[in-house]
């Protein structure tokens, strides 16, 4: 969650000068942070934050957009809570619902997001998961859960925010679990570029660079687990063809042409060598290919001298618990 706090903190800082753009953001936050509610027959807004930066942001928008000075109580950390939240209420809050675009002409509660807000310009659609973000976002670290994450109020909340990332070029899918609405992003890099686009530069750069190191590090893993299968099955391929080489030498005994002989011997002689290695150590050196192919025929034949024989072949002589190869 430390993640998530440091974007919070540095997008509450972003500074924005376009009127617009800020009354987008903060009608995303009051939104996704809260809702309409009926005290005493009157409309009041509230919206629960979870970072006093947040809630100095929010005050110093509702103040200078909307001439409002909201209440703001403070409910202390215990239980599942780890920090302080922070209630900021508007009591008279009727005509600032309707300027938000909370509240539509016939004084119904948008169920969704104002359509303005999801149609605006880049800046204002940056503005809107800005706003979602900083009400209701989280950070996972990266890897192979990494998420960019939004609970929002309902479904057409969260089909709103997946139609203003389209509009951002980046992909983002709602999905429903236990009742709860989320919009998540998850590739890499589209949580790099949505990141970017609402503002939280340091964070884009600490991010990625996590990521890359994660990156590495698992590579490095799998190469390291490919080498050791790879290692694994020459040894297994080593034994098996040694054990099946003395089953034939056994079997043809002093039948043996020279030439397979040789290879044979080889072969015993140097138990853990590649057939590259083996190609080597002959005299004259020999080609892998060449190598093989003696040492298949060598097989071949005493096998066939096992079968006329009616006795068993090479393969009976593989240890029971190694893997033919």
């Amino acid at each position: 969650m430390a993640l998530t706090a440091d974007v919070k903190e540095e997008l509450a800082r972003v500074e924005v000068a376009k009127t617009g753009v800020r009354a987008a953001e903060l009608a995303t936050v009051l939104r996704f942070a809260g809702g309409l509610h009926i005290i005493s027959g009157r409309i009041a807004i509230e919206a629960e934050l979870d970072s006093p930066t947040l809630v100095r942001r929010v005050t110093r928008d509702l103040a200078e957009l909307y001439g409002v000075r909201p209440d703001v109580s403070v409910s202390a950390a215990g239980g599942v809570r780890r920090g302080n939240q922070y209630l900021v209420r508007v009591l008279e809050g009727e005509t600032l619902a309707r300027q938000t675009g909370l509240l539509d002409a016939r004084r119904r509660p948008v169920r969704g997001l104002p359509n303005r807000l999801t149609t605006g310009s880049r800046d204002e659609v940056a503005a809107v998961w800005r706003g979602a973000f900083l009400a209701s976002g989280s950070l996972t670290d990266p890897g192979r859960s990494a998420a960019l994450e939004i609970t929002c109020p309902g479904n057409e909340t969260a089909m709103a925010l997946v139609g203003a990332a389209g509009r951002l070029g980046i992909s983002a899918k709602a999905r429903e679990v236990r009742g709860v609405h989320r919009v998540v992003v998850r590739d890499g890099e589209a949580i790099s570029a949505m990141l970017q686009v609402m503002g939280a530069t340091g964070t884009v750069r600490n991010w990625e660079e996590l990521r890359q190191r994660r990156e590495v590090r698992a590579t490095a893993n799998r190469l390291v687990n490919f080498d050791d299968a790879n290692l694994r099955r020459s040894a297994q391929a080593a034994v098996a063809a040694c054990a099946r080489v003395e089953r034939a030498m056994e079997l043809l005994g002093d039948d043996i042409p020279d030439h397979l002989k040789y290879a044979g011997e080889l072969r015993l002689a140097h138990r853990d060598a590649s057939l590259d290695e083996l190609g080597h150590h002959a005299d004259p050196p020999m080609t892998k290919d060449a190598v093989a192919g003696r040492i298949r025929r060598l097989l071949a034949m005493a096998d066939k001298r096992a079968a006329d024989l009616g006795v068993p072949g090479t393969e009976a002589s593989l240890p029971a618990d190694l893997d033919e190869v």
